[in-house]
């Protein structure tokens, strides 16, 4: 298999499972978030025993007005003073906050290294001519919404379709992903693999070759 390929291949895996763990985690953050917190039993007690709240005149109010005088105070405790229970919110959340896999983390970022190093050898084995003429090919697909032919970059970099021919065919030799289908059963059309475009541009393989 074509190294590049294969190195895009395993990036595919790592960010799969890296997505899949973001999943899980934001999965278990969630089950956090709606687990009912310790302050139901206190809006229980103000239901079920009022006789308890008779005993001092500051909670001789009724309850509704309460609760009301409470809101601007903490609306996600029910109107319950913000000193405990906002700390015992605060601490759920951090407490039950799963860690990143750093290690898997750190192996898609190696795989990563690995891709531009093996980009950077492919194109610098390029001559300029060569690179020239995938550049033109990249940027021409790019911008145009047509399909190319030699005739096309032919025309565009004043040069003969034969010659356009020979250079797309050492590209393909020295490993560049171009791809040539036929329309009609006699024009070739050109074409930079999705692959490599998936993982890079025309900018960082200039700057990769420039190295």
């Amino acid at each position: 298999m074509d190294p590049i390929k294969e190195a895009f291949n395993k990036i595919k895996e790592d960010i799969l499972l890296l997505k899949n763990e973001i999943n899980n985690l934001n999965k278990r953050l969630n089950e956090v978030q709606t687990t009912p917190t310790h302050n139901q039993p206190i809006s229980t007690q103000q239901t079920n025993k009022p006789t308890d709240y008779q005993t001092t005149p500051t909670h001789n109010q009724p309850i509704q007005p309460l609760y009301i005088q409470n809101i601007p105070i903490s609306t996600g405790n029910q109107g319950v003073p913000t000193n405990k229970p906002t700390h015992t919110q605060t601490n759920q959340h951090t407490h039950n906050t799963p860690n990143l896999d750093f290690k898997q983390v750190n192996n898609i970022l190696d795989s990563l290294d690995t891709i531009k190093k093996e980009i950077r050898f492919k194109f610098k084995r390029l001559t300029p001519q060569e690179m020239l003429i995938f550049g033109t090919l990249y940027t021409l697909e790019n911008q145009n919404n047509i399909e190319i032919t030699y005739k096309i970059i032919a025309l565009e970099l004043k040069l003969s379709e034969s010659s356009i021919r020979d250079y797309i065919n050492k590209l393909i030799k020295k490993g560049i992903p171009i791809e040539k289908s036929r329309k009609n059963n006699k024009t070739i059309i050109l074409k930079i693999s999705q692959d490599l475009k998936n993982i890079t541009n025309l900018s960082t393989i200039q700057s990769l070759r420039a190295l």
